[in-house]
């Protein structure tokens, strides 16, 4: 499975509005806290991966408030290298987990150690074939991301070039595009 993302600052008011303007359908809200962890055997920032369990709730009001009716949901991804220049293409393998931190021990006890979290509040929305988030990450500037899966490198190629037509349909220019992650640049602005 490949992820084609695109991912550009963006004013999220404006990007909703044009949203709302293009037909989209809004899907869902959550607040979600992100915990990277470093490898025993190898860096994964040279590598260019990344191991996290991520923890999320539903925001009830889809504007901010967390409903209190259920634990966080948890889930591991495993993110491969970039695979291209063009976009944040990469394998990903994802799987939902029953308990967070159990996993979070299991990956303590392999000596795997926390190395950041990111916190953020996202809105998904469905446009054209692909997911659409606005993102309001702790600590950085609001964010869009474009994104579908594929299953084979073959089709990366179309995914990413449609991927830039519904961003400028919506208003962006995927020439704004930030390859960082959210991590990255959270890790980049403590070395300022």
């Amino acid at each position: 499975m490949y992820e084609v993302e695109i991912k550009v600052p963006a004013d999220l008011d404006a990007t909703r509005e044009r949203l709302r303007e293009v037909g989209a359908e809004h899907v869902a809200a959550k607040r979600q806290r992100d915990t990277y962890y470093d490898a025993p055997h190898r860096e994964f920032a040279e590598t260019d991966e990344a191991l996290r369990i991520r923890r999320e709730m539903p925001l009830s009001d889809g504007e901010g408030s967390a409903s209190s009716a259920d634990d966080p949901a948890a889930t591991i991804t495993y993110k491969g290298p970039l695979l291209d220049e063009a976009s944040k293409t990469r394998a990903e393998h994802e799987t939902g987990v029953d308990d967070g931190e159990a996993l979070a021990a299991a990956l303590s006890g392999l000596g795997f150690e926390p190395a950041a979290t990111v916190e953020k509040r996202r809105e998904f929305w469905a446009y054209d074939g692909f997911t659409v988030t606005l993102d309001a990450v702790t600590g950085l500037d609001e964010y869009v991301e474009i994104e579908r899966a594929v299953e084979s490198e073959s089709e990366v190629d179309a995914a990413r070039e449609a991927a830039i037509e519904a961003l400028d349909r919506l208003g962006l220019d995927a020439d704004d595009q930030v390859r960082t992650s959210y991590l990255g640049l959270l890790l980049a602005g403590e070395d300022d």
